[in-house]
């Protein structure tokens, strides 16, 4: 019997046209960095050892076949990745900031990335795999929203950790107040969420970020984790809440951090083999210090997948 798939994942696949420099006639230069966060995260899983597979759709262009390769050089299955030869790929150009803060602006006017359909999905590796992750930016159009949405109850029914990262970009939805209504109205399907400290003030309206937690636990989550930047993360259960502090480190991209970081919680999740709510806080806080050492030696190149660190080279910098 062939072993389970550990992580699979769904949503965009994207190409992030990243600032990188300027012309000799002083015009800025574009790199085409391989890209979108549930890719991101994957590319963490497969670095440290685990099986990964990609749901998603991309065009049947240039950038689609680049993007099906990256994930094939990394070591993730692109099997159920669906090439469109109706819609393009979608692209996102990335300003970067003197500190490292990105400002996006997309061309996904629909990408490819919006077009996935519930009868192209694949039930038996959903409900087959033992982590299912997906985001929000799959929510903003249909046909992807329902297929986003049948994919988890697939993985629901099957019993498989369902994980949630919102990642709000202003600029996909519709209005500020439709796109809360969306991130949240699929929170009390998941098991565990990943969310930016920006983003919890957001869903909630809570005036702390432990308050936001209290108020994300209570929609349906076992374990909720509020990244901070530089501060680190905000571990959470119904329990106990703590603050992780982050490795200090230089940030030239912050592109992909959280992800990486995400990705790090979840192979810790797949380490430790036990369900969530049974979970010591020493194993919960084991999980946020790996998955900001990843996000550390994340953030210190440019790009999102290019910038994923080795599983070696993270308990290097652990050790530091």
């Amino acid at each position: 019997m062939e072993e389970k798939v550990d992580i699979v994942a769904l949503g965009e696949l994207l190409i992030d046209f990243t600032e990188a420099g300027h012309s000799q006639g002083g015009r800025k230069l574009f790199e085409q960095n391989p890209g979108g966060a549930p890719a991101n995260l994957l590319t963490v899983a497969s670095h440290f050892g685990y099986r990964t597979s990609f749901i998603g759709k991309v065009g049947n262009d240039m950038h689609g076949r680049f993007l099906k390769r990256t994930l094939q050089t990394e070591g993730i299955n692109t099997d159920a990745i669906v090439e469109d030869p109706d819609y393009f790929t979608t692209l996102a150009f990335v300003e970067i900031g003197e500190n490292g803060e990105r400002n996006f602006s997309f061309a996904r006017k629909p990408g490819a990335d919006t077009q996935l359909k519930k009868e192209e999905l694949d039930q038996t590796l959903i409900s087959g795999c033992r982590i299912f992750h997906f985001g929000s930016l799959s929510l903003t159009d249909e046909p992807a929203e329902s297929a986003t949405i049948e994919a988890v109850k697939m993985a629901k029914a099957a019993g498989v950790l369902i994980s949630y990262d919102p990642n709000y970009r202003p600029s996909l939805w519709k209005s500020k107040e439709y796109a809360v209504k969306k991130m949240k109205s699929v929170v009390e399907l998941v098991d565990v969420m990943k969310v930016s400290d920006e983003e919890s003030i957001l869903l909630t309206g809570a005036k702390s970020y432990e308050q936001a937690a209290e108020e994300i636990l209570a929609m349906g989550p076992k374990l909720v984790a509020i990244t901070l930047g530089e501060h680190g993360v905000l571990m959470a259960t119904k329990s106990r809440k703590e603050i992780i502090k982050a490795f200090q480190t230089h940030a030239v991209d912050t592109t992909g951090a959280g992800d990486s970081f995400w990705g790090g919680v979840l192979c810790s999740i797949l380490s430790i083999n036990k369900p969530v709510e049974k979970m010591e806080w020493e194993e919960i806080r084991k999980c946020a210090v790996l998955g900001n050492a990843v996000a550390g030696l994340c953030v210190q190149k440019r790009g999102g997948i290019p910038a994923i660190p080795m599983k070696e080279a993270v308990f290097e910098f652990m050790q530091k």
